[in-house]
């Protein structure tokens, strides 16, 4: 088996690196250092370089004016952009267009696709819930009033969602079936209040009102939202392991040149133990990635369903960021909270991928679940 990436696939990583390389991750106020966020929109800069770059439409079939890539390729794209904290809604407009594309019909894949694809529209989604701890899905009903659905409802934390023109929604219906509502941000009944994250960064709390929404917005098929949300998942876990990389990184370049009775830190052996270890959680959290974005990106069946490659990839994802920041900070000392030092950045955006990933041990449990049901071997 090849598992190399593809020329596309590393295409796709070239592009992302020149647009990155010039972004510098304290380029907003320190969280630590505002009360409020730290601003009021995204990069927007950064996002006319992402849409010239054509990394807004990686996902997108080429009539579309998009590369056809696949899931890989977007968490590529991801990895190197968590590594400089870029502050795009990169995931969730990429993931939100590619559920359009896949499961709305021809006339809204007209409307939006082609113009996300450029970044003339941003779209985001609200994966989080009623509360951050129940199931997204659940949060919100929708149902059927003559040729429009009606949505009621609240969704808590949703990314960037005071500055996306549209945010896609998932909803139950009376048939305990699951939809997806494409919600414009001003839309009568639609009412956003401001919550902040860990990283700073402006949050929304969707409150829906009898929204009414034309047949065409809501996306009813079948398996369109555990795809959608699978896709969301792995890409969270690519951005852990880009910015776990970078703070790796970081504290390698600190404990090589930092001195301690005359030797550099890193020569010290508890010290190395520490980054050899935080090294294997990075590997761990880099293959089972792929192995679940590759599951994601082609549908491909296995022994078990693809939840349960991305339940695995969420335990070392949600575990492995949060170890690579804490060993970070502790070989780093106080420089590490020094706030003219971009590592405490890192430290609140990984607190926030967590958090968004949930806690391993949800995860396990549910892995746990699957393995029982279906027979190995």
């Amino acid at each position: 088996m090849d598992f190399r990436f593809s020329e596309e696939q590393q295409a796709a990583v070239e592009a992302a690196l020149a647009v990155f390389g010039g972004v510098a991750p304290d380029s907003v106020p320190s969280p630590s250092l505002v009360a409020g966020a730290v601003a009021d929109d995204f990069d927007r800069a950064l996002w006319e370089r992402l849409a010239a770059a054509d990394l807004l439409s990686l996902l997108l079939d080429e009539e579309f004016g998009g590369a056809g890539l696949d899931a890989i390729a977007l968490c590529l794209v991801l990895r190197e952009s968590a590594k400089v904290l870029a502050r795009v809604p990169l995931l969730e407009s990429c993931a939100a267009t590619a559920a359009v594309q896949a499961y709305g019909d021809e006339e809204l894949r007209g409307e939006i696709l082609r113009r996300a694809g450029t970044g003339e529209l941003v779209l985001t989604v609200a994966a989080h819930g009623r509360t951050g701890h129940d199931p997204a899905e659940l949060a919100v009903t929708a149902g059927r009033d003559g040729d429009l659905w009606v949505l009621d409802g609240v969704q808590t934390a949703v990314p960037w969602a005071h500055n996306a023109d549209f945010v896609l929604v998932p909803a139950h219906t009376g048939a305990d079936r699951t939809v997806l509502a494409l919600v414009p941000r001003v839309h009568e009944g639609a009412v956003l209040a401001e919550q902040i994250s860990t990283a700073g960064e402006r949050l929304g709390e969707l409150r829906l009102d009898s929204v009414r929404l034309p047949d065409r917005y809501v996306l009813d098929a079948d398996g369109a939202w555990p795809w959608l949300r699978d896709l969301l998942t792995v890409g969270t876990c690519a951005l852990a392991l880009g910015l776990g990389t970078a703070v790796l990184g970081m504290t390698s370049d600190y404990t090589g040149k930092r001195e301690q009775f005359g030797y550099p830190l890193a020569t010290f052996q508890a010290v190395a133990v520490q980054a050899a270890d935080r090294y294997i959680d990075l590997r761990a959290m880099e293959v089972t990635l792929w192995q679940a974005a590759w599951r994601v990106g082609t549908r491909a069946g296995g022994t078990l369903p693809v939840s349960g490659d991305v339940a695995v990839a969420k335990i070392w994802a949600s575990e492995g960021v949060r170890r690579v920041v804490q060993t970070a900070q502790h070989l780093h000392g106080g420089f590490g909270a020094d706030t003219d030092y971009p590592l405490h950045r890192y430290h609140a955006w990984a607190k926030y991928l967590e958090l968004s990933l949930g806690p391993a041990a949800a995860h396990e449990e549910a892995l746990g679940d699957l393995l029982a049901a279906h027979q190995l071997g």
